[in-house]
């Protein structure tokens, strides 16, 4: 609008320096850019909603031109009809049409132009954003999913579990429901929850060790070691529990004895290092490479969460298995 003053005002002084009373240098000045500024606001507002592909930039041009024609005749036509009597106005008319039309010509160009460059911008912006929109959606999906593919298993497993206690411990079954009810709803409150702090997961997590421990009578023992600097940094909900249950399965299930879970925690450099430890038999291991459905799924998630594959690390060692969880803090 400022531009379109000051444009106006050293037009106006222009035609009366050329000898015109103030009166007409004011229409002129006035009537041109005023019928110039619709042009460029409808050349515009036409790109807005057709924007042309680079193979068809020429198309601004001949819009440009066009445009400036009209403009320029229709706001011949205007001051003819108001001052077409006087005797030298209506020849300057005629003389200045070629440098009317080439301002013009200039001005709806660069408007165009610059309407080309925004829309332009304004559009790839847009479709960044559509895209990063739909990728996050597809990668909560994903999460989402892998979650849910989880706890069948583990719930599988409990359920049979108590159906073989009913009848020789009922007891023991009786409690372990109990158990799995409170598990269960707690995993339903997590389910809204993208992240949750240590302690918190840990909570839920002695659960499902109680579930277990009912499973598996004396032979599975745990040990958990947390630091103190780390009960409240975050980890992404519900990723302990099928951690430990990779540990347990490839623990109990290869060996006799009673086996001893460990769970450490520690902060290093901003991040959070969980390790999970299960004795294994090198002999008759089925998992030496450490690799399950369930730690499948948490390297993905991890993955999905930090694009990062460097965060779940497994180690063999002659009779015991390390899970290493390393989560990044967005806070530190």
């Amino acid at each position: 609008m400022a531009f379109w003053f000051i444009w106006t005002a050293l037009q106006a002084v222009v035609v009366q320096r050329l000898g015109f009373d103030w009166s007409i240098s004011i229409a002129d000045g006035i009537t041109f850019n005023t019928i110039l500024a619709i042009a460029c606001f409808l050349v515009s507002n036409n790109l807005r909603y057709y924007l042309p592909q680079q193979d068809r930039y020429w198309y601004i041009l001949l819009w440009s031109i066009g445009f400036s024609a009209v403009s320029i005749f229709t706001g011949r036509w205007v001051l003819m009809r108001f001052f077409g009597d006087h005797p030298f106005y209506a020849t300057f008319l005629v003389d200045s049409l070629l440098i009317r039309s080439a301002v013009a010509f200039l001005m709806i160009g660069c408007m165009a132009t610059i309407s080309v460059l925004w829309y332009t911008v304004q559009e790839r912006q847009e479709n960044e954003q559509r895209k990063t929109d739909a990728e996050r959606l597809a990668r909560e999906a994903e999460l989402f999913n892998l979650r849910q593919q989880l706890q069948p298993h583990f719930l599988f497993n409990s359920l049979n579990s108590i159906n073989a206690l009913i009848g020789s411990r009922p007891d023991e079954a009786r409690l372990m429901i109990q158990q799995l009810a409170d598990f269960l709803r707690g995993t339903l409150k997590k389910d809204d929850q993208q992240w949750a702090s240590l302690s918190d997961e840990l909570k839920h997590l002695q659960l499902y060790l109680e579930i277990e421990k009912v499973r598996f009578g004396h032979r599975l023992l745990t040990e958990v070691t947390i630091a103190a600097d780390t009960e409240g940094l975050t980890i992404p909900s519900l990723l302990l529990q099928p951690i430990v249950e990779n540990a347990i399965k490839f623990g109990l299930y290869d060996m006799t004895d009673s086996i001893c879970i460990r769970i450490q925690t520690r902060k290093s450099v901003g991040q959070l290092v969980i390790e999970v430890q299960n004795p294994y038999d090198p002999a008759t291991a089925t998992a030496a490479g450490g690799t399950g459905f369930g730690l499948n799924s948490i390297q993905r998630r991890l993955y999905l969460l930090f694009g990062r594959n460097d965060l779940l690390l497994t180690k063999a060692g002659s009779n015991l298995f390390t899970t290493t969880i390393i989560i990044p803090q967005q806070n530190d």
